[in-house]
């Protein structure tokens, strides 16, 4: 039987497994901008299922507290943790926890943990009521902060037929003179990815929008010449 859920076991398996080899090449590859553990994505896995076979997950109301205690703790695999457990709750997700998710965003931020949370979590709780939610994502789009811009250009990555293409499109073109690497970057892939859907659509907005030629070149990456 499994027992309530324990923030303090997780903490203990995941020290328990640290390689300070491995964390040395990880904080590397991030820029050392965080600390590692050690812990590369294939026994990070193993960990997590083995920690929600033993513990059962957070109730809806501890769910943000243990979130967030996760991300108050240095090393970064923490963080990915975090994210793992608010995707395994996902089904408890509401428009009324994207202002939460945008404090995630603008929290330990870089590339890795943003491209998690944006088509995972922010895109799965947008497609429950695209009402309610589009006038939080222009705010996104409007952030000043340059992670939050991304989280709103990728929100719709894996939308498939489901994208709003005038979303999409407004969101891209208000950062398409970004000099910015990561927004870019971005744009590009946004685009690339929805080409896999309506080619013909990507190929329309390129040749009708000004995009830096990082985003240009990314967006038609896989096109047929």
């Amino acid at each position: 039987m499994k027992k309530p859920w324990d923030t303090d076991a997780l903490i203990v398996r995941f020290k328990d497994n640290r390689n300070p080899e491995l964390a040395t090449s990880m904080a590397a590859y991030m820029k050392h901008h965080f600390p590692f553990l050690g812990i590369q994505k294939p026994l990070r896995t193993t960990l997590m299922k083995e920690q929600l076979s033993a513990f059962l997950l957070p109730e809806k109301a501890q769910l943000k507290s243990i979130v967030q205690a996760l991300y108050a703790m240095p090393e970064r695999e923490y963080h990915y943790a975090a994210i793992e457990l608010l995707e395994q709750a996902k089904k408890e997700l509401t428009p009324g926890d994207l202002p939460f998710l945008r404090l995630l965003i603008e929290s330990n931020s870089w590339w890795d943990t943003v491209d998690a949370i944006a088509p995972k979590l922010a895109g799965h709780i947008v497609l429950l009521d695209r009402t309610t939610t589009a006038p939080l994502l222009v705010e996104w789009a409007h952030a000043e902060n340059l992670w939050t811009q991304r989280a709103a250009i990728l929100h719709q990555l894996k939308f498939k037929q489901q994208t709003n293409t005038e979303m999409l499109g407004s969101i891209i073109s208000l950062h398409a003179e970004s000099r910015e690497f990561f927004i870019q970057k971005s744009i590009g892939w946004a685009l690339r990815e929805y080409a896999k859907t309506d080619p013909i659509w990507v190929l329309d907005f390129v040749s009708t929008h000004t995009l830096q030629p990082l985003s240009k070149r990314e967006a038609l990456k896989h096109m047929k010449k």
